[in-house]
């Protein structure tokens, strides 16, 4: 038997805030959780697509630090900037990603501690797949009528505002 203490409901993306919040800090909070949770899918849609297709070689992380290097020649530094990637997974799941011959990478000439980095070409095929289902998905969208609006180069304009605006934060808290 549950007590009644047990039985209370939290609403998911709606953040309880003791002090009355403007509809902006109200619209803010509802944000944060979902881009979470919307990370935590796209995760999910790769690996699902990847398992469909008998890919199970790489996780998802893996598979979007693929993407996102794309046909660049990078650094892990640069790699880290760009993507979501925490600095230790970064150069981890990379070793990984060389050892599976997905990436390959060499010491720069001018700089022999730092490493470029660049997609082989089954690294390539991985971001091209990622690609097709990506564009795929945005086709369904449309023909759902979900993106009937297209509101996402706005939405996409304000999450790097909202990017920069945390960027700032961590560089000055020092």
């Amino acid at each position: 038997m549950f007590s009644r203490a047990s039985q209370v409901r939290i609403p998911i993306g709606e953040p309880e805030c003791p002090a009355a919040v403007s509809d902006h800090a109200s619209a803010y909070l509802q944000t944060i959780p979902l881009l979470e949770r919307l990370h935590r899918r796209l995760m999910d849609v790769i690996k699902d697509e990847f398992e469909r297709l008998g890919r199970q070689d790489l996780t998802p992380v893996q598979a979007m630090i693929l993407y996102n290097l794309g046909s660049d020649e990078v650094s892990a530094g640069e790699l880290r900037s760009r993507g979501m990637y925490q600095g230790s997974n970064v150069s981890y799941n990379l070793k990984k990603l060389v050892g599976m011959g997905y990436v390959h990478h060499e010491r720069c000439e001018l700089d022999r501690r730092s490493v470029r980095i660049r997609l082989t070409a089954e690294g390539l095929e991985i971001r091209n797949l990622l690609r097709e289902l990506f564009v795929r998905h945005a086709e369904d969208l449309s023909r759902q009528g979900i993106l009937d609006e297209f509101p996402l180069p706005v939405i996409n304009r304000q999450f790097r505002r909202i990017e920069s605006f945390w960027a700032d934060r961590i560089r000055y808290i020092y």
